[in-house]
């Protein structure tokens, strides 16, 4: 398992529209990919459950990778939180 820890920095949070790009980017990773959010993990590939976070501009977010790629994996997801969030 590898992890990150990341503050979000978009105005809105993780609305709409960054979560369907996650999304998008999550399903292209080998490893699963899940956010947790306080008491609240959600898999990055589950626009409902990442939406029902609510997660706003400041909030920190602990995002890991499980799987045969993780390194790589949390690396690409780490590099669009960076660009988009």
């Amino acid at each position: 398992m590898k992890k990150f820890i990341y503050t979000i920095k978009d105005e809105l949070g993780i609305h709409a529209r960054p979560a369907g790009q996650l999304i998008k980017c999550a399903k292209a990773c080998e490893s699963t990919i899940y956010i947790s959010k306080g008491d609240k993990t959600a898999e990055a590939t589950r626009l409902m459950a990442i939406m029902g976070m609510a997660v706003k501009k400041g909030d920190t977010v602990e995002v890991r990778a499980e799987g045969e790629r993780e390194e790589k994996d949390i690396e690409i997801i780490k590099a669009f939180f960076e660009e988009n969030l």
